[in-house]
This record gives C-alpha cells, sequence and structure tokens, in this order.
C-alpha cells in the first residue's frame, strides 16, 4: 500500500502591498481648487508572502543556491533592458578568457566606429589600443558603450557578427524572452529581454565565471584621466557586490543586483522606475527584503535517513531512505508552522532493494513554503531472501498476521 510518513510542520504569515499616491497636478492661474486626487493603485509583484508593492514596472528576485523565486511581478514580459544587455556582453568576453581566446594584459584595437559610439563612455583613445582588463573595468564599471564596441569588433570582427553570437550564447543558457540587435543596450527596435531572463544570465555569470566577477564589486575606475564612479548604487552603498544598472527613456531606470550573506545569495532584477533615486531606493528596500523575509534551510543533508521503509522477504526487515543530495530549500522565516513534509512510497518494498534505487519521493508543501518533490532512494543494498528463509518468513507472516 501506499505509505504516508508527515514529517513536520511549518508555516509563514502573509504581508500586504500599500499604494503609492500620485504627485497633484499644478492648479491653474485663477481656477477654483480642484478636487482632491484619489492615490492610483499600483500593481504589486506576487510573493510566496503575499503581494508587496514596488515601484518597479517589472521585478524578479530569486535565490542563487535553491533557484526558489521570492518576487516576480511581469518577470516574463519582454522589456528593454537598456544597459543590462552589458551582461551578456561581459559574459561572452569571460569566456574568451578562461578559453586563452584572451588575455587580461592583451592590447585591443579601437575603431573610429567604437570611438565615436555615444551614451555612457569609458573614453577609448583613437587612434590607440586599450588593455582587455581595462575594457572590462569600462564596460562593468563605466558601463562604456565604447568598450563593448571595441570588445565585439575584436572578438567577432564587427558588432553585427559579435550580436549572432549574443543570440546564440541567449538560447545555450536558456533565455527564452531575449534579443539582442546591439552589444550595448542603445536604443534599438527589437532589442529585448525579460527579468527572468537578465536573473538567469546573471546567475550563470557568477557561477561561471567566479575569478572574474570581483570587477563587479570595485567603486571607482580611473581611465585616461578620467575617474568615473560605478553606477551601481548598491555597489556603492557596500550592499550588493554586482552587477549593473541600465537607462533609456523607452525602458525607465533598471538594475541588475547581487550579494551574498551568510553564504546566501540573492539575485534581484528590477526596471521601469522614474528616477535614478527611485532605483536605488527601491533595489535596497527589496534586497532588504529577500534577505530578512527568507532563509535557506538544510532540510536532509545527502545521506541523512528521511524515513525507514520495510522490506518484504529481504536480508534486512527494512531499508533507510535518503533524498541522495543536501536538500536546501529557501524558505519563509518561522517556517516551522504550517510547511508539510511528506515520505511517500510503496510499503513494504520488495526484495532485492538496490542501493541508490528511486523507491518513493519527499513532498513539500504549505502556505508560503515553495512546492516541491524530490526522488528518494534506497541508502542500502537489500539482498532477498534465500528460498528456505523465503518460506519460513511467508509461513511467519501468515500465521502471525505480522
Amino acid at each position: 500500500m501506499l505509505s504516508r510518513r508527515f514529517l513536520l510542520l511549518a508555516g509563514v504569515a502573509c504581508g500586504a502591498g500599500v499604494a503609492r499616491p500620485l504627485a497633484a497636478a499644478p492648479k491653474p492661474k485663477h481656477a477654483p481648487p480642484p478636487p482632491p486626487t484619489p492615490a492610483a493603485p499600483s500593481t504589486p509583484a506576487a510573493t510566496p508572502l503575499g503581494p508587496v508593492d514596488t515601484a518597479a514596472r517589472w521585478a524578479f528576485a530569486i535565490d542563487y543556491t535553491t533557484g526558489a523565486e521570492l518576487l516576480d511581478k511581469d518577470a516574463d514580459v519582454a522589456m528593454v533592458p537598456s544597459s543590462m544587455t552589458k551582461l551578456m556582453t561581459i559574459y561572452i568576453v569571460y569566456g574568451m578568457l578562461k578559453a586563452g581566446r584572451l588575455q587580461l594584459d592583451q592590447m585591443l584595437p579601437v575603431s573610429e566606429r567604437a570611438w565615436r559610439t555615444g551614451g555612457s563612455k569609458m573614453f577609448v583613445p583613437y587612434p590607440g589600443s586599450v588593455r582587455v582588463e581595462d575594457l572590462i573595468r569600462g564596460v562593468v564599471v563605466d558601463s562604456g558603450n565604447d568598450a563593448c564596441i571595441v570588445f565585439a569588433e575584436a572578438i567577432a570582427g564587427s558588432e553585427e557578427q559579435f550580436v549572432d553570437l549574443m543570440n546564440q550564447r541567449a538560447k545555450e543558457i536558456g533565455l527564452t524572452r531575449s534579443v539582442f540587435k546591439n552589444c550595448t543596450g542603445l536604443p534599438d527596435p527589437g532589442h529585448v529581454m525579460s527579468c527572468r531572463d537578465i536573473a538567469t544570465l546573471a546567475a550563470t555569470l557568477i557561477r561561471s565565471y567566479p575569478e572574474y566577477y570581483h570587477y563587479d564589486s570595485e567603486k571607482t575606475f580611473k581611465y585616461n584621466n578620467i575617474e568615473q564612479y560605478n553606477r551601481n548604487p548598491l555597489v556603492q552603498k557596500g550592499i550588493a557586490d554586482g552587477l549593473k544598472t541600465g537607462h533609456t527613456d523607452a525602458g525607465g531606470y533598471g538594475v541588475v543586483a547581487s550579494t551574498e550573506r551568510a553564504g546566501r545569495r540573492v539575485i534581484l532584477v528590477l526596471n521601469g522606475m522614474e528616477t535614478s533615486h527611485q532605483r536605488g531606493e527601491e533595489a535596497e528596500r527589496l534586497m532588504e527584503w529577500a534577505f530578512r523575509e527568507f532563509e535557506n534551510v538544510t532540510l536532509f543533508a545527502a545521506g541523512d535517513p528521511v524515513d525507514r521503509a520495510p522490506v518484504w522477504l529481504g536480508t534486512s526487515p527494512s531499508v533507510a531512505l535518503v533524498t541522495g543530495r543536501d536538500l536546501v530549500v529557501t524558505m519563509p522565516r518561522q517556517w516551522q508552522a504550517k510547511a508539510k513534509l511528506t515520505a511517500q512510497y510503496l510499503a513494504p518494498l520488495a526484495a532485492p532493494v538496490v542501493k541508490g534505487a528511486v523507491v518513493g519521493k519527499l513532498t513539500l508543501s504549505g502556505q508560503g513554503v515553495p512546492s516541491m518533490e524530490v526522488p528518494l532512494h534506497a541508502a542500502d543494498n537489500v539482498p532477498r531472501l534465500a528460498l528456505p528463509n523465503r518460506a519460513l518468513a511467508v509461513l511467519t507472516h501468515y500465521l502471525t498476521g505480522g
């Protein structure tokens, strides 16, 4: 029969969002006072704790280790990513470095096109050349469009061919709502990403190239006698260790930020805010919220027995069930009151039982708790009894009803 073992209970409180009032319109001269303007309701983000208000038009937050989604507001909607595009550019650069196709002290030539590229710049010289490591800082710290063009032309021959490479890499790492038209994020029809794609790219970049991630935490970079500050407000405050900001008229003000505290890392993506000040305040507030309201819990280590299942006609009467890996999940604080952890398997298991075989599943559910199913594996081999012993066991079972 199907055995269900309820192992523990837990719970969570719900929160609610707050609407932001809009500024009142100015009074026309000599006109009577207008009636009070009602506060316009903002669309809240969905979270495991209930709706949470945010000034961002698009928002997404995940736990880096577990992949748990902490906050979602139109996270799968294609939007203008602005300079957050540069994460893909630098992702390709890091791949070239790791493959040995670029060197940090290598000099790359500057074309007139790169030198003339507008928007944010690191101010590359023309004619001239720039070290790869300086160009990395020019992209990451200065958000230099000129530095991106230098990389694109050196790696692929032209920005157009580099964009083909960007779109190819996007498919390889699972970006489903990203279409790149340039390597900078400058306005270009059809150039889009989603918040989820940006978070996926950020997580992939951190995981794949940790040896280069330190550039993201640099607060200033001086090149060509021009010192510029990292545009990421959370990096400037020491709240985050990366990654990127962006702004265009179509996309508004955006940021993708990440930080690690006590071994737990959160990635936050916001876009569509009205001012850089609002971007900084909202990013800081939601990053603090993500760490304050959630924690990572190790429910079982890889070899910890979750339960013991009885074995029919085996050399051992039971076998331990394990998850086969550390089971770490992101939970709301005070999660113990309503969460439910259930081991399910057909009991008794028929011998022989093979070590590592999947014999059941562990189900996690509850209010505010991420629903998940994890396979349960047999921790040991349990051979079948020899024929005389099997006959004795069957006879004993029927005589005793045990």
